[in-house]
């Protein structure tokens, strides 16, 4: 239904966390190793990073697939930020199609991307939504109900729809939170930082996040957690 990644850590440049890696988030775009629930993730794509210096967070996005894009590979390199997120999509049938229902989404300050599905009734309206899609609701939900309460807001909407798979990056200047609920998620302590993916890419020290799981990462550290209703 998505692969997304998120990087917190020294300033990397787009090209090398997003289209450089050995089976990276370009290549997981067309061939996704990890990915139960769709084959292809052809229905847009999205960048967005906390810019180094400081400044409001940026976006780029798109409808189509990434690999069509054809300013990327020109333009990445010179994207360099230590706050990164990035996602390609494979859209729920039934949902937006245009570039505004692609990851991340904006709200005070935090990017946010989903990778999953949900019954939007579970999630409720919102005005702050950027999207009716499903993703869209989701994180206006979380990032209006308190990133650090994300475990207590994924538990009532999956009390409301025990089907969903809500696997979510949210990702300000200080903190990246990461959940896996319903789908994979895995982690990569690098020297200077912290990766966060759907499924690794063709380097080592990958370490697999248990379901149902937070991953908070901040400048003093990363610690992973059961998702809590309290």
């Amino acid at each position: 239904m998505c692969r997304h990644l998120a990087w917190f850590g020294a300033p990397r440049s787009v090209a090398s966390l997003v289209l450089d890696a050995d089976h990276g988030l370009l290549t997981q775009s067309w061939a996704p190793r990890r990915q139960a629930h769709g084959t292809v993730n052809a229905d847009g794509w999205g960048i967005g990073l906390h810019p180094e210096g400081g400044g409001a967070a940026a976006r780029w996005r798109s409808d189509k697939p990434i690999w069509s894009d054809t300013n990327l590979a020109s333009m990445a390199p010179h994207l360099v930020a230590g706050r990164v997120i990035a996602a390609v999509r494979s859209a729920t049938e039934g949902m937006p199609a245009d570039a505004t229902a692609a990851a991340p989404f904006l709200h005070d300050g935090w990017l946010v991307s989903h990778n999953g599905r949900v019954d939007r009734a579970a999630v409720g309206p919102s005005l702050d939504a950027e999207s009716a899609c499903d993703a869209a609701l989701l994180a206006a939900r979380v990032v209006a109900a308190g990133p650090g309460r994300v475990g207590a807001t994924l538990h009532d909407i999956a009390d409301a729809d025990p089907a969903a798979r809500l696997n979510l990056l949210l990702l300000s200047r200080d903190q990246l939170f990461a959940t896996r609920w319903g789908d994979t998620l895995f982690v990569r302590h690098d020297d200077d930082g912290v990766l966060v993916a759907s499924e690794p890419d063709g380097s080592t020290g990958w370490e697999e996040v248990p379901d149902r799981h937070l991953v908070t990462v901040t400048a003093a550290g990363v610690r992973v957690a059961p998702l809590t209703s309290g």
